[in-house]
């Protein structure tokens, strides 16, 4: 921070001052990368691919959930992860998604505008991140979630079986 103040010619504190959401700000972008990313991996998905899987794809990509982080990714996660305030900042993030994506899970499940199926599909999978970022293996227990939304309890924990027994 202090570089980018110094290269800015202004203290911390005025650089702060500055940022409309706070210093958590500094760490993120605005959203609209993630906004557009997410809505881009439902509407760009191939015709044999649901939904949900769309969504799976993106989330393997974000944040703890990445297979192979550099140093510097693994790093910069570890420090959202533990840092209340920039834990809570992403979140969110990712709150701010929800509207955008349940609309977009309404039109393409063929649902009416504020469907509350959508909403809910929505919410669930924007909350991922925070629900199981903590989890000893993060990327196994997204698969987990995943699958219960996309095949309910009962399909869920027999793909969780079938995986644990391949």
């Amino acid at each position: 921070m202090k570089d980018i103040a110094d290269a800015a010619d202004v203290s911390v504190p005025t650089l702060f001052k500055h940022v409309p959401d706070g210093k958590d700000a500094v760490m993120f972008d605005d959203g609209v990368e993630r906004r557009s990313g997410l809505l881009a991996a439902v509407r760009q998905r191939p015709a044999d691919v649901s939904v949900m899987t769309a969504l799976r794809q993106f989330m393997e990509g974000r944040g703890p959930f990445v297979a192979d982080p550099t140093p510097d990714f693994a790093r910069l996660t570890a420090l959202i992860m533990t840092t209340p305030e920039l834990r809570e900042y992403s979140r969110k993030l990712w709150i701010r998604c929800e509207a955008p994506l349940a609309e977009l899970l309404s039109t393409e499940l063929g649902l009416p505008p504020g469907a509350a199926t959508a909403r809910a599909a929505a919410r669930y999978v924007l909350e991922i991140p925070q629900f199981v970022a903590d989890d000893p293996d993060p990327r196994t227990s997204l698969q987990a979630v995943f699958d219960l939304l996309e095949y309910g309890l009962f399909g869920a924990t027999q793909r969780t079986a079938a995986r644990n027994d391949g």
